[in-house]
């Protein structure tokens, strides 16, 4: 299979994430496909090692399993030795989990593929997300989530997820169990939005861009990106035929959110000048959301604002509108919240979203549409995991907040500080723990005193105790508002004065002043945003802001209104400078420049598209209320820069 056809089928991890779980149809054409293949596998004496997500191809006549690069003879350790694990973390059988390498048969490829189709069926891994050690723990302890699984397919998929691999069936009576076949250049298997997916994909794949003429002598071994240029004329062929066979999927089911906008006089649509805003609005951060609307919205109200034409540098060459799209800070409503930005061919950029699991959830359709993103306020790492192109975050990543949480504890004193895991939001916590750890072993090779905290825990006392038994100084708490509280609460009662420290989700809640009481007082909270209260640079923007919505800038306003002001810049120098700029083009220059707003300087780091410099800002509780304290500091106590 060339490299154009295979660039034409999404992986199934892609479209889970685009587009959401696969109905049932959809899953037994898959289970079986992928069941047949390794049967054939089996047969041979091989077994796989590796199925998951993102080796399974989806194309319109079927499924296709790839990547038999860690494949080996049943009960072979030429790849493994006692403690290696091999294979992917989430889809490994607990005998890979545990690197019981002699035991690893065909059955470990089944126990793989019913992992592949819960995931398939519910968009989310059977033993959750996480850290590696995590996910191999629950792996081989716990038992799968299957919730939302069709109810026909549970028994096989629970039998397929069996600890035991003599409980589970092979890989031939799966399929047998499973039955549904697909027609040959039939589409009907694949839900519409994936069928578009694939056919827009072939159509890109027929714009071909210039290929220069071969000159007299030119060598056969030169070549153009990972293919030769001979190849990529053959290739180019086979892309020709593939297309052919997706230009009726192209017909039936169109290319999404092609109308809309004015028509001129001539009857062509005239282009629009959209800024796209994806927020939670009515969810759990609506707070949040909110504020960056508004200030998004004061952002291209001033730029309308001003003069059409005339010699003036402030003249606008276009009027901008805004869209905003609510997920309800629902990871499941987020990607169609991105599909009504993506699909809309006026959307420039877009602003968001607000949280970070809803934001993991809609980044590959940005992505596919190639729509520069900026957020201000999700700063999971895994956000930007993969080869994205198109995301800039105007924020520290969770575990380079937790540096600065770190940081400062150090520079109020502390030697010993106690560090807790609140595993109520697993990846939050775990992400500013590992960066606050950092920062104090930077200081102190003998490093803080852990604790890893299960979720559901309301005991705090036992755990507070313990950790002051330990000797702590300080602590930080990386975890949830409700835990906050808890811990809060029990230092309070423990008579611990020292410096307590907390991150982004306290402060985004809102909550712990209230219901810590007086236990709250003293405690530090890190956030990605600053008070525009606190910045003469921002006094312009307050004095507008206020104006607008009658009320002084809540957090992360001032940040939404400087990086739509960036996008502004950015797209407006393009069209300044030649045609409207496309969205890829505009998602590079979003990563290159450089801006100076109403809350500081952006500038972005290339390789993890996030913001330059700290970008953490402490608050602390005194008087009964979260009063702006500055920037974190930038290193350990008598680092240069301090």
């Amino acid at each position: 299979m060339d490299g154009d056809r295979l660039r034409a089928r999404p992986l199934l991890g892609e479209a889970v994430r685009a587009h959401g779980p696969l109905p049932e149809r959809s899953l037994r054409v898959l289970g079986g496909a992928v069941a047949r293949a390794l049967a054939s596998v089996h047969e041979a004496g091989l077994v796989h090692r590796d199925v998951k997500p993102g080796n399974v191809l989806l194309a319109v006549d079927g499924p296709r399993l790839i990547d038999f690069g860690i494949a080996r003879v049943a009960g072979e350790t030429g790849l493994t030795s006692a403690d290696m694990v091999v294979g992917t973390p989430g889809f490994l059988a607990p005998e890979q989990a545990a690197a019981r390498t002699a035991g690893i048969g065909p059955a470990a490829d089944v126990f793989s593929l019913g992992c592949l189709l819960a995931y398939a069926a519910t968009a989310r891994p059977p033993f959750g997300t996480g850290t590696l050690d995590a996910l191999l723990y629950r792996t081989v302890h716990d038992e799968p989530d299957l919730a939302g699984v069709p109810e026909p397919l549970l028994p096989l998929v629970r039998q397929c997820l069996a600890k035991d691999p003599a409980d589970r069936p092979s890989a031939a009576e799966v399929a047998d169990r499973l039955t549904a076949d697909v027609d040959a250049g039939s589409a009907d298997w694949l839900p519409a939005p994936v069928v578009r997916t694939i056919a827009e994909r072939s159509a890109r794949m027929l714009a071909l861009p210039d290929i220069d003429p071969t000159e007299p002598g030119a060598r056969s071994e030169d070549r153009r990106g990972p293919f030769g240029r001979r190849r990529f004329l053959l290739s180019a062929g086979g892309a020709v035929l593939a297309a052919g066979g997706a230009a009726g999927i192209w017909a039936r089911y169109g290319r999404s959110g092609a109308g809309g906008g004015a028509k001129t006089g001539s009857g062509a649509r005239e282009r629009r000048w959209v800024i796209g805003v994806h927020a939670d609005l009515t969810g759990p951060a609506r707070a949040v959301g909110r504020a960056q609307e508004q200030g998004a919205r004061l952002a291209v109200e001033l730029f309308n604002a001003r003069p059409r034409s005339g010699g003036s540098s402030r003249k606008r060459p276009f009027t901008l509108e805004l869209k905003v799209s609510d997920d309800q800070g629902d990871p499941s409503k987020a990607l169609a919240a991105a599909r009504a930005l993506t699909t809309d061919p006026d959307v420039l950029a877009v602003l968001g979203p607000t949280s970070d699991y809803p934001g993991q959830a809609a980044m590959p359709a940005y992505d596919e549409a190639r729509m520069p993103v900026a957020t201000v306020s999700a700063g999971l790492n895994l956000l930007a995991a993969g080869d994205l192109r198109t995301l800039v975050r105007a924020i520290p990543s969770h575990p380079k907040a937790g540096n600065w949480i770190g940081f400062h504890v150090l520079h109020q004193g502390s030697t010993r500080p106690g560090l807790v895991h609140d595993r109520t939001d697993d990846v939050y916590g775990w992400q500013y723990m590992g960066g606050a750890d950092w920062a104090v072993r930077y200081e102190n090779a003998a490093g803080p005193y852990h604790r890893v905290v299960p979720a559901g825990t309301t005991d705090y006392r036992t755990v507070i105790r313990d950790m002051l038994d330990h000797g702590i100084d300080a602590y930080v708490h990386c975890g949830v508002t409700e835990t906050a509280v808890l811990a809060a609460r029990a230092l309070h009662e423990a008579g611990f004065t020292g410096p307590r420290a907390t991150g982004q989700q306290v402060f985004d809640d809102q909550r712990f002043v209230r219901e810590a009481g007086a236990a709250a007082e003293g405690w530090a909270i890190g956030a990605p945003a600053a008070d525009p209260a606190a910045l003469p640079s921002a006094a312009a923007f307050r004095t507008a802001y206020t104006q607008r919505f009658g009320a002084a800038p809540a957090p992360y306003a001032g940040e939404a209104f400087d990086v739509v002001n960036l996008m502004i810049g950015v797209v407006a120098a393009a069209a300044a400078a030649g045609p409207r700029p496309e969205r890829a083009q505009t998602a590079r220059a979003l990563l290159a420049a450089e801006y100076k707003g109403a809350m500081g300087a952006y500038s972005f780091d290339k390789s993890t598209r996030e913001v330059n410099g700290v970008g953490t800002y402490m608050y602390v509780v005194k008087g009964g209320r979260v009063r702006y304290a500055g920037a974190a500091p930038l290193g350990p106590p008598g680092t240069k820069g301090a």
